[in-house]
Parts: structure tokens; sequence; C-alpha cells
């Protein structure tokens, strides 16, 4: 048996019979840099301090004395989206249960592998030989996509398909995906495309889909998922996209169709969960809403990364049926069972403010709301849909002051900042004109600021800072001409400067291309046209505006 000394593994699972089992089957193999985790909690607290090259998660956590309740879908879940594992990693489930429901979820997740029980020590070895082999034909790429060097990856994946024929597609695949990470989502789209010419494989299908919603072209994405879907009615990630497909058609009563038979077929996925409890709401649905928010609430209860936010949909929807001592008991909950941070301290507020509404104590429901606001500037990672829904609720209060210092946080929050135009509608749906109006006038000021402050990065010659700033500004204001405008002259000028740099001058010709949508005719768009092919000219592309 080959043996493979240099890898660490760590072994998730509660049946200490099990773990033993495992270990001496490594060990057959000259594995010994091995650890244990009992449960989701233990494996999340040891992956979020050391790197393993294996992971061998049982699929039923549940007999652990810790967290019982979350299973290893949950926890490959939460370990994906807070990137405590990258694409080096070696997952590989184990389930001693062929149900159909534990199957889809455990494969919808895509771990490297998944296996049944029983197995023998040369099945599982052949399984993690596959993957430890394939990792090495693809660290390279890996390491340059962990040192944040998307364009020279794609470049390396590119090279790769031609040194390695065996893996050739899974590095178009990587390169699609790649692209699609740093938006250029035509160029992605080309590749799921001329990998479709060939096989009509279904990840290219989803991935083609993706980047059709994502360039808003949702009709086109709604066709590629429904055929894939009669063609592979277990792809659940295309159940998702295809919910959100409708929803950006305004089809909402259709999307929520679609996710509960997503999870009638797959239960344990949360975020899809959270995603039919915000979609019933939506649309009235508030019985389907409970039932939804309350899965969430109870399936994430043992993850290390509970959101308190989940307690609040909960709240609001049993507000709305008028179940005042069901909301009051989850707000209960929520205090007791949730580490403190500012994120609980503001849905509990908001909550307790939901729930004296209905009760009828406005006065004490406007201290909860002002204290919440307090709140949201030391909170991270909320939602824009819970603080645009606290803003809505601070303006019935007549807190107009709180809803514009959120609003206006909204636009500064780097991680999930709202446009111009979104921070302006919030005031405009409520009908106070003259708040859209002030905040409207403070994000305008705010962005001559930036573009001041980029036009004397450039002076000084930092033209990488000063492209920067104004991307930063383009975030929140995609409309804003004078940013626009300012944005085009400075890639220019980092052109014209520090050589050309292919994305950066189709960014350029995107850029003039919105322009020319907002100020057709405009002398200053001609001004920048001409010197926009003059910088093609110097540096030999005949591609033009």
């Amino acid at each position: 048996m080959q043996s493979y000394s240099d890898l660490s593994v760590l072994i998730i699972d509660p049946n200490p019979a099990m773990r033993g089992n495992l270990h001496n089957m490594l060990n057959q193999a000259s594995i010994t840099r091995i650890e244990y985790a009992v449960s989701s909690g233990t494996a999340i607290r040891q992956l979020t301090n050391k790197r393993f090259d294996v992971i061998l998660c049982e699929y039923d956590l549940g007999s652990g004395n810790e967290d019982n309740g979350q299973d290893g879908q949950q926890l490959l879940e939460d370990l994906r989206h807070h990137k405590l594992i990258d694409r080096s990693a070696i997952f590989i489930m184990l389930t001693s249960e062929a149900v159909q429901s534990k199957v889809i979820g455990a494969a919808e997740l895509t771990p490297t592998d998944y296996v049944l029980k029983p197995f023998t020590v040369d099945g599982l070895m052949q399984r993690i030989g596959r993957a430890v082999e394939r990792r090495a034909v693809f660290m390279p790429v890996y390491q340059l996509i962990a040192q944040s060097k998307q364009r020279e990856a794609i470049d390396a994946c590119q090279e790769a398909e031609t040194a390695n024929p065996r893996y050739a597609t899974e590095f178009a695949r990587l390169r699609a995906e790649l692209h699609y990470e740093i938006g250029e989502l035509a160029q992605a789209e080309l590749i799921y495309q001329s990998i479709l010419i060939g096989r009509p494989a279904g990840w290219a299908q989803l991935g083609l889909a993706r980047c059709q919603f994502g360039l808003e072209h949702y009709a086109d994405a709604m066709g590629t998922l429904e055929r894939l879907l009669e063609a592979n009615p277990n792809m659940m990630a295309a159940y998702d996209l295809l919910a959100r497909s409708y929803e950006a058609m305004g089809q909402s009563q259709q999307a929520k169709k679609i996710l509960e038979d997503a999870v009638a077929m797959s239960p344990n996925m949360v975020r899809r969960l959270r995603h039919l409890g915000e979609v019933a709401y939506g649309t009235g649905d508030i019985s389907a809403a409970e039932k939804a928010f309350r899965q969430v609430v109870t399936k994430a209860r043992y993850s290390e990364f509970r959101d308190p936010e989940d307690h609040v949909n909960l709240v609001r929807a049993l507000v709305r049926k008028g179940d005042v001592n069901q909301a009051s008991g989850v707000i209960r909950d929520m205090e007791r069972t949730l580490r403190a941070s500012a994120n609980t301290e503001v849905c509990k507020h908001i909550s307790s403010a939901l729930l004296l509404d209905v009760t009828g104590h406005a006065t004490e429901a406007a201290s909860e709301l002002s204290n919440a606001v307090t709140a949201v500037g030391m909170a991270r990672g909320l939602s824009n849909r819970l603080r645009i829904g606290l803003v809505d609720s601070c303006l019935k209060h007549r807190l107009d002051k709180d809803a514009a210092d959120v609003v206006m946080h909204m636009m500064n929050d780097n991680e999930k900042p709202i446009t111009m135009e979104e921070a302006v509608s919030v005031f405009e749906k409520a009908g106070r004109h003259d708040l859209a109006r002030g905040v409207g006038e403070k994000i305008d000021n705010v962005m001559q600021e930036l573009v001041t402050e980029a036009e004397s990065m450039a002076r000084q010659g930092d033209h990488r800072a000063a492209v920067a700033t104004l991307h930063q500004a383009l975030r929140r204001t995609p409309g804003n001409l004078k940013v626009l405008y300012a944005a085009v002259q400075a890639i220019l000028r980092q052109l014209d400067e520090l050589g050309w740099e292919a994305p950066l001058g189709d960014q350029a010709g995107a850029l003039i291309d919105r322009i020319r949508r907002l100020d057709a005719g405009s002398p200053a768009l001609e001004a920048l046209l001409m010197q926009y092919s003059g910088t093609q000219r110097k540096y030999g592309i005949s591609t033009t505006a």
C-alpha cells in the first residue's frame, strides 16, 4: 500500500470506536499526523487555528454531547461559507445511510468525495490517493489564488490545460470560476459555452446560468436552468438560482414553489431555508415563512456561526400572525442562547420593538429602535435587508435622524455597501422626499471628497491608489457622471504611466459604455473617447471604445 506519511488528517466523528477504526486504517498507509474532533463545534475551532490536508467527516454528528443536531452537511456549509477550508483541502464525507435527501445534500455541497459505509482500508485509501494526486496537479494554481493573484492563476490554468490533458476540463472550469469571481462574467460565459459544446456537463450549465444571471439575462438563465433540471433533477444549486431568477423577473410565487420543491428534496441547507422564509414572507404566506424560519433557528442552533437575524425573521413572522407569546419566547431564547455581540444587541432591540409595536407600546418601541441604531454602528456583517427594515421602522416612528444615520452607515460599509440610488429610494418609497434629498446631498458631498482625494493621489504619482479610491466611489454611486468620468481618466492615466493591463483597459471601455448610455453626445464624452483611443494606439491595441 502506498505511503502518505506526509499528510495531516482531521477525523470528525462523535463515535470513539469509529475514530479508532479510521485511525488504524490511516496508520496502515503510514499516516500518523492525525487529530480528532467529536463535534462540529470542536472541528470549527481546530480548523480556525490549523490547516489539515485531509478531513474525514462523519455525516451523522448527532451522537456527540456538545452539539447534537448539526450534521456533516451543515458543518461543510459553515466551513465553505466562512472560508475555513480552502480549495486545496480534501474533504471526504462518510455516511452509512444511502437516504436520498442525505446523499443529495452531501453531493450538492461538493465535498471532494463521499463514501458509504462499510468501506475497506483499500477503498478509503484509493479515494484519498486519487484526491491527493489531483491536488498535486492543481496546487500551483491554488497557491496563486491564496496569494490573491487571480489574473496569474487564470493564466496558469490555461497553460495547465495543455500540459495536463487528463484534467483539462477541470482547469477550464477553474479558469471560468476565477473569471466569475473577479467580475469578468462574459469571459466566464464563453468558457462554459465552449465546454458545453463538447459535453452537457451539469456544472457547466449551472456556471453558464450564473453568468447569465449576473449579466441580468434572466430569461436566458431560466432557460438554461430548466434544461439542466430536466436532465439532472438532483442538481440542487440550480433550484436556488432558478428561484432567484424568478424573483428577478417579479414572479415571487413561482420562486417560492421552486424553493419548496428543493427543500423537500434536500431539507438541511440552512441558507435555502432562510431564502424560502424570506420569499414566503414577501408573498404574504406567513405560515410558510414561520415554518421555514423556525427550521433555520432550529438547524442553526448548534452552529458556531449562529446568526441572530434568524431570530428577528422568526419574530417578525410570529408578530405578523399575531402570536405574541411565541414571539416573546423567541426573544428570550435569543437573549439566553446567543453569545453577546453588537449584532445580537441590534437584533434583540429590533425584535423587542416589533413586539412592543404590536402590543400598542409605541413609545417603548421607538426607544428600542434608537438603541438598535446605536448598536448598528458597532455591528459587522448585518444584512442590508435587516438594516433597511430598521430604517423603515424608524421612519414610521418619526425617528428621522436615526433613519438617516443607518442609511449613511450602509453607504460607508465596505463589506455590503448600498448605492446612492438604493439609499435614496428607501426614503422615496416611504414618501419622505425631504430626507431623500438631504441624504442625496450628503452622498454627493462624500463622492466629491473622494474624487478630490483621488486627484491628489494621481498628482503624487500614486495612480493605483487613485483608481482604487474611485472604484470605491463607483460601488456606491454607479450612475454618478462626475465619478464615472474621474474613474476613466484615472484608469487611463495609470495605463499611460505604468503600462497596458488588459483587464483595466477593458474596464475603462465598460465604464465609457456606461457614460455613453447616461451622457450621449456630451463634448466631455467625445474628449474621453479620444483619450481612450490614444492610449490604445500607444500600446498597439486595435480595439476601440
